[in-house]
């Protein structure tokens, strides 16, 4: 098949529900952790000493998406720094985005290549690489200059586990996925403001990743805001949240490890919903921090009362003093804050 030959038809059937098959691993957890608006949500205020944003949030889950890497290449003593934080949870895997220079500005030099290279040296070698993902803007369309310059980025970064984002409806055709399937990319499921040819919900696996990307429902801000933030201010009801606990187990059960972040990060309401998406996928109740429901009582329903306030702590084997949850494990996980990155320009 010659990417360049095709044009779109019509989207490809999505499998039917069904449970994560028996080894397959779902992961569930937000996208980045250092935001200063999750201070006494998310966070204790004040924070005890020795804090770490990523050691408190690997207590609940086993996945966070690195933001950071999309302004620029990680450096090589941070993702050391995270990868010695993680070590007490055996379950985690970190996500990272591509620098945007390679998909947004299309502009990176060999030498770009490099310094991300060995910015997730550490994490690749430590085996918390759980999936690198390739980030494209709205404008990004099923093309066949689009088409040949992702098999170029591809080529580049092989050696990773690879996912693709897009925003835009034309890639929802039978030869985009089965493209992706060829090139050995996963593709990503994502629930947006559907304005315009936005990509609707979706439930597709093209590779041995599967992955999935809640970046909440603000119609009102997602493109007019003031501020980046606005446009991730909502926060998900469980009747919104069960049609995508239903794709996600379809894309799990054609995967072998499914990542699934939740993007709507303002004021910790992605965290919030993780909490409840991983109780929908395992039938237990969560241990919910006691900050985090006061902020958000929905969280009742899915909260354990014997947990409240006081997080699971790490023992010295690797494992919890506090019992998680049994069945399939989602999660979501990072540490040592990092510098604030610049304000996102374009959907995050």
């Amino acid at each position: 098949m010659k990417a360049s030959a095709l044009a779109p038809r019509s989207p490809l059937p999505e499998a039917p529900p069904a449970k994560a098959p028996h080894g397959a691993t779902i992961r569930v957890g937000p996208a980045g952790w250092s935001y200063q608006d999750w201070a006494g949500i998310v966070y204790p205020t004040p924070r005890p000493r020795g804090f770490h944003e990523a050691e408190f949030l690997a207590r609940f889950f086993d996945t966070i998406e690195i933001n950071t890497s999309f302004y620029q290449p990680v450096r090589p003593e941070s993702a050391r720094s995270w990868v010695k934080q993680v070590s007490g949870n055996p379950r985690f895997q970190f996500t990272a985005k591509l620098w945007r220079r390679f998909t947004h500005d299309r502009d990176a030099s060999r030498e770009d290549e490099r310094a991300v290279k060995e910015g997730i040296k550490p994490l690749a070698e430590g085996g918390c690489l759980g999936a690198l993902l390739l980030q494209f803007p709205w404008s990004f369309k099923w093309t066949r200059e689009n088409r040949e310059y992702l098999g170029g980025v591809v080529m580049q970064f092989m050696e990773y586990p690879l996912v693709l984002e897009v925003r835009h409806s034309s890639w929802n055709c039978p030869e985009a996925f089965e493209l992706l399937g060829e090139l050995g990319v996963g593709f990503c499921n994502i629930d947006q403001p559907i304005i315009g040819r936005s990509l609707g919900p979706t439930a597709q696996s093209t590779s041995a990743v599967g992955y999935v990307r809640l970046h909440g429902r603000n119609y009102n801000q997602w493109f007019a805001h003031s501020q980046p933030f606005e446009r991730y201010d909502y926060l998900y009801r469980m009747d919104e949240l069960e049609p995508w606990v239903e794709r996600v187990q379809r894309v799990a059960a054609h995967s072998e490890s499914t990542f699934v972040i939740t993007n709507n990060h303002f004021e910790g309401k992605g965290v919030a919903n993780a909490f409840e998406i991983e109780s929908l996928l395992t039938g237990n109740l969560m241990p919910v921090p006691e900050t985090l429901q006061a902020r958000y009582p929905e969280l009742a329903s899915v909260a354990s009362p014997e947990s409240i306030g006081a997080a699971p702590q790490f023992t010295g084997g690797g494992t919890l003093a506090a019992e998680r949850p049994s069945g399939p494990q989602q999660g979501d996980f990072t540490f040592e804050p990092e510098p604030e990155p610049p304000r996102e320009t374009s959907p995050g």
